[in-house]
């Protein structure tokens, strides 16, 4: 991907269903744009019916969200790109 030099992708650990947020009325975990914490949850990948946290591993700000909600990821897709220079 251009212009990613430095940035950080989070990728899914496994094959699921993408969710951004815990349930279907709750507010989505992060946004573009948003600074998050390593530790964070940055979205849940549901893989047969077990619901698996995908946190941070870095402080930075989010620039890419590369999935919609509730789509199917693979292993090893593109979730999140994050630009770890960037700080609050």
């Amino acid at each position: 991907m251009e212009g990613t030099a430095g940035f950080v992708t989070v990728t899914s650990p496994i094959v699921g269903t993408f969710y951004r947020s815990p349930s279907p009325d709750a507010d989505f975990y992060v946004d573009e744009g948003d600074i998050v914490k390593k530790g964070q949850v940055l979205c849940i990948v549901e893989a047969m019916k077990l619901m698996n946290e995908i946190e941070s591993e870095l402080d930075g700000r989010i620039v890419k969200i590369f999935v919609e909600n509730t789509k199917s990821v693979e292993y090893g897709q593109a979730l999140f790109l994050i630009d770890p220079k960037a700080t609050p």
